[in-house]
C-alpha cells in the first residue's frame, strides 16, 4: 500500500498522468470534481487532490499532510485516512514569495444549484434568472462564499477567473450541469468587491476566450471591463405609498408627459463629470416637479462600453453602469422620483448586442446568444448581433433582465428599443440579404413570440407596470392584447405624428397650406393603437437640428413656431414625451459629452419656452378632456380640419364630463375674428394662450369672456368669434350657461 505522502502517480515512466488527470492538468476537463477534492480509494482512505499554479507546496491544514507534486504539473496529491478528513476542509498553499495563505478547497463543496431552476431556464420560461445565475455571495455550511454560475453548454472547460487566482484558468475550473450547460463553482472566502471573469474552452476549436459575466450586477468603470460580484443590497425603500398604489393606476386614462434624460449630460459638476445617481435626483425631482412632468424616462443604463453608443449598445444586462454610481445609488433615484410623484421608465434593449470580445457575441465560442445564421444574426445598420429568440435560454435571461430593472429597481415600465428591428426579418436589408421565415415571410416568427411572451410576464409578474414600443411601421395590434393576437404592448411611439408634424412645421408659412394633409391626417389612425407623441433624442442629433433648429423664419417666428409645436403634441390624443433641453429650446443639437446649455434660461425667449411647458402641464393634467378618452375616438372631434388656405386647425378635446377647444393658426397672420363652432352655449374663456407675453408671444388674445351666438358653424348649434393670434394657439372652455 502507497504512503499517503507518496503519489500513486509520481513512479510512472510514461505520462505520470492518466487521461482523466491529463484532461484536468490541459484545461479540457468538463467537471474538475471528478478529479479536485476528496474521493475514497478503498481500505479507509481518501485521495485528496488540488491544483494550485505558481507556489512551491500544498499541504492539508488540519494534520501533517503533505501533498505531493504529480510530475512537473501544478497538480499535488497526498492519500490519507479518510477519519482524518473532514468533509470540508482547508489547505494551506505556500508561495513561492514565502507567503502562506490557509483556504478552504472549493471542490470538498457539492453542487448549489436546484434542478428546478435549471430545468426552468432551459425551457425558457425562467424569470428571475439572475437568482442563481451569475455571481451570488452565499454560506455553505457556515463557510462565506461566492456561487459562480454561467450558461456556456459549447464549451469544454469554463473558470472563474481574477485578482484572487492571478487570473489564472487553471485554478478555479467550474463542474458543468450535464445537459442543462450551465457551469459552477463555489468559491470560499471570497466577497463582494471581487473582480472577476469566465475563462472558456471551446470543445471544438480549443479556443480560449475571456468574458464578462451576462448575470453580473457590477462592473468596472469602463474602459475597463471585468464583472464585480455584487453585494446583496439591503437598501430601505421609502416609496411603499406609490408602490402599492402602482397596480390600481388607471394609466389608460391619466395623464402621462414624460422627460426622456440622458443621465450623463443632463447636468455635470463643477469639475465637468456626471452627475452621480444620488445628486441627480436631488437635482431633478424639484425641477420635473416645477415643470409637471409625470415621468422621466431615462435612456439605457444597463452597462455599455462606449459613450457614444448612449447606452444603445449594452453588454450588461444586469448591470447599471458605474458611469453614475452603484446599485444602490440607482435605487435611491429612483426612490426619490417616486417621493416627488414621479414615475421612472428604463429604456431597455432586447433587439440586438455589440460585438466586443468580452461581451455576449461568440460567447462559448459559438453563436449563442445570437442567431448562427450570418444573415440573421448580424445587423447590417448599428454593426451589432441580433439575439436568437428561437433559443429558450436566451428567453430566460432576456425575460429575467426585463423583471430585474423592475421588480428589484421598482422601475414603472420599459421603453423596448428598436422593435420594428426585431418584427422583420428584412430590417434595413438588402433583397438576398436575409433568411425568409418558414412560410416564405419576412416577419421574424420566434421575435414576435418572445415580444408576446415579455408583455404577457411583465404584466403578470410586475402588475401596473408599462411597456413602451419603439415601433416605426404599420404592424397592427401593437397594443391590443395578446389573447386578441396583438403584441400585448401598453402604448407604442407614433413616428407617423411626430414625422409628419415636423415635416410641416418645417415649411415656411407661405407654403404650409400646400401640406396641410401632413397635420390633419394623424386622426385617421390616432386610435389603433394607444400611441405616445414622442419628440425624442433622436430627432436633435446626427444633423437633425434641434427642434429650435426646425422651425422657418426669423427669431420671434422660429419661438412662435415652437409654442405651436408644442401645444399641438401636450392638446393631441396620446400621451406625451419630450427630449431634455427642449423644455427651454436650447438652440443647439444635443451632445453627450456635455451639459445642456442651462445658462440659455436667463434669457427671455428661453424662459418662455419653460414657461409654457409647465403651463401645458398644468393645463393637460387638470383637464380631464386632454388626457382620460386619449385612446378613444369619442375623445377628439374636428370643427374644422379642412381650412388650408388660413392654415388653421381647430378641434374639441372630449372628456367624460367637458370638453377642450383647441384653436391652432400655423401662420404669422393674426386672425381677428375667427368663427368656430361651440358644443354648449352660454361663455367661454381662454384658458392657456401660446402668444402671451408671459412666454415670448405679442399677447395678442381672448382676455375677455366670449359668449355665444345661436348661429350653426362647424356642425355645432352655437358659435363664437375669437381672436386667433399669429402662429399661436388659444385653448378654451366652457365657463358657464
Amino acid at each position: 500500500m502507497p504512503s499517503p505522502k507518496t503519489s500513486t502517480l509520481a513512479n510512472s515512466t510514461e505520462d505520470p498522468l492518466e487521461p482523466n488527470l491529463r484532461r484536468l492538468v490541459d484545461g479540457r476537463h468538463h467537471d474538475p470534481f471528478e478529479v479536485l477534492g476528496r474521493h475514497p480509494s478503498g481500505d479507509g482512505q481518501v485521495f485528496v487532490r488540488a491544483m494550485q499554479a505558481r507556489v512551491l507546496g500544498i499541504e492539508l491544514a488540519d494534520g501533517d499532510h503533505p501533498l505531493q507534486r504529480v510530475g512537473n504539473t501544478d497538480l499535488f496529491e497526498a492519500r490519507v485516512p479518510e477519519s482524518s478528513l473532514p468533509e470540508r476542509y482547508r489547505i494551506r498553499v505556500k508561495h513561492d514569495d514565502g507567503r502562506e495563505e490557509i483556504l478552504w478547497d472549493p471542490y470538498c463543496f457539492g453542487p448549489q444549484l436546484g434542478e428546478s431552476d435549471l430545468e426552468a431556464w432551459q425551457q425558457g420560461r425562467h424569470t428571475r434568472a439572475y437568482q442563481f445565475l451569475g455571481s451570488h455571495p452565499v454560506t455553505v455550511d457556515g463557510i462565506a462564499g461566492v456561487r459562480f454560475a454561467v450558461w456556456a453548454p459549447n464549451a469544454e472547460r469554463v473558470s472563474v477567473v481574477g485578482d484572487f487566482n492571478a487570473w489564472d484558468g487553471r485554478c478555479h475550473p467550474m463542474r458543468v450541469r450535464g445537459h442543462h450547460g450551465v457551469w459552477e463553482l463555489f468559491v470560499p472566502e471570497l466577497g463582494p468587491g471581487t473582480l472577476y471573469k469566465y475563462e472558456i474552452r471551446n470543445r471544438n476549436t480549443g479556443n480560449i476566450l475571456i468574458k464578462t459575466d451576462p448575470f453580473g450586477r457590477a462592473t468596472e468603470l469602463r474602459p475597463a471591463n471585468a464583472s464585480a460580484v455584487a453585494a446583496a443590497t439591503n437598501y430601505q425603500w421609502a416609496d411603499a405609498d406609490w408602490m402599492q398604489a402602482r397596480p390600481g393606476a388607471d394609466w389608460l386614462h391619466e395623464p402621462m408627459s414624460v422627460y426622456e434624460l440622458h443621465a450623463g449630460s443632463w447636468r455635470r459638476d463643477a469639475d465637468g463629470f456626471p452627475l452621480n445617481y444620488r445628486v441627480l435626483a436631488e437635482e431633478l425631482a424639484p425641477y420635473l416637479q416645477s415643470l409637471g412632468f409625470t415621468h422621466v424616462e431615462l435612456m439605457p443604463l444597463t452597462e455599455y462600453p462606449l459613450d457614444e453608443s448612449w447606452g444603445y449598445q449594452p453588454t450588461g444586462y444586469f448591470a447599471p453602469t458605474t458611469r453614475y454610481g452603484s446599485a444602490d445609488d440607482l435605487r435611491v433615484f429612483v426612490d426619490r422620483m417616486h417621493q416627488a410623484g414621479i414615475g421612472v421608465i428604463l429604456d431597455w434593449v432586447p433587439g440586438h448586442f455589440p460585438k466586443d470580445d468580452h461581451g455576449l457575441a461568440s460567447f462559448d465560442g459559438s453563436p449563442l446568444y445570437e442567431y448562427g445564421d450570418p444573415l440573421k444574426g448580424q445587423h447590417p445598420d448599428w454593426g451589432t448581433m441580433v439575439f436568437n429568440y428561437d433559443r429558450q435560454e436566451v428567453r430566460s435571461f432576456l425575460l429575467s433582465s426585463a423583471i430585474y430593472w423592475l421588480e428589484d429597481f421598482h422601475f414603472d415600465g420599459l421603453r423596448v428599443d428598436a422593435v420594428a428591428s426585431m418584427l422583420y426579418l428584412d430590417y434595413s436589408r438588402k433583397p438576398g440579404r436575409w433568411t425568409p421565415n418558414i412560410h416564405g415571410g419576412n416577419e421574424n416568427l420566434e421575435a414576435i413570440a418572445f415580444l408576446k411572451q415579455l408583455n404577457e410576464t411583465t404584466h403578470r409578474e410586475c402588475p401596473g407596470t408599462l411597456t413602451f414600443a419603439e415601433e416605426s411601421t404599420a404592424w397592427p395590434g401593437v397594443t391590443q392584447p395578446t389573447f386578441l393576437d396583438g403584441l400585448g404592448f401598453s402604448l407604442k411611439w407614433n413616428m407617423g405624428w411626430m414625422h409628419d408634424t415636423l415635416e410641416y412645421l418645417r415649411q415656411d408659412p407661405v407654403y404650409r397650406k400646400y401640406h396641410h394633409q401632413r397635420i390633419t391626417f394623424g386622426p385617421v389612425y390616432a386610435f389603433s393603437e394607444n400611441f405616445m407623441l414622442p419628440l425624442s433624442h433622436d430627432e436633435v442629433v446626427h444633423g437633425k437640428g434641434s427642434l429650435l433648429q426646425k422651425m422657418p423664419g426669423d427669431d420671434w417666428q422660429r419661438f412662435a413656431n415652437l409654442r405651436l409645436l408644442f401645444a399641438f403634441q401636450w392638446t393631441y390624443p396620446g400621451k406625451k414625451l419630450l427630449f431634455m433641453g427642449q423644455e427651454f429650446a436650447q438652440p443647439w443639437e444635443w451632445r453627450h459629452d456635455g451639459a445642456l446649455g442651462w445658462q440659455l434660461l436667463e434669457e427671455p425667449a428661453h424662459q418662455g419656452i419653460s414657461r409654457l411647458i409647465a403651463d401645458l402641464n398644468t393645463v393637460y393634467r387638470s383637464r380631464p378632456a386632454l388626457h382620460e378618452m386619449d385612446f378613444q375616438s369619442g375623445g377628439f372631434h374636428w370643427l374644422r380640419w379642412d381650412d388650408a388656405d388660413n392654415s388653421v386647425l381647430s378641434y374639441l378635446r372630449i372628456g367624460r364630463e367637458r370638453e377642450v377647444i383647441v384653436v391652432m393658426n400655423f401662420t404669422p397672420i393674426a386672425r381677428p375674428s375667427y368663427r368656430i363652432g361651440v358644443p354648449r352655449s352660454g361663455t367661454y374663456t381662454e384658458i392657456l394662450n401660446t402668444d402671451s407675453e408671459h412666454y415670448g408671444g405679442s399677447n395678442l388674445g381672448n382676455p375677455l369672456p366670449i359668449s355665444t351666438e345661436t348661429l350653426p358653424w362647424m356642425d355645432q348649434q352655437q358659435s363664437i368669434l375669437v381672436t386667433l393670434p399669429p402662429l399661436g394657439a388659444v385653448l378654451l372652455e366652457h365657463v358657464n350657461d
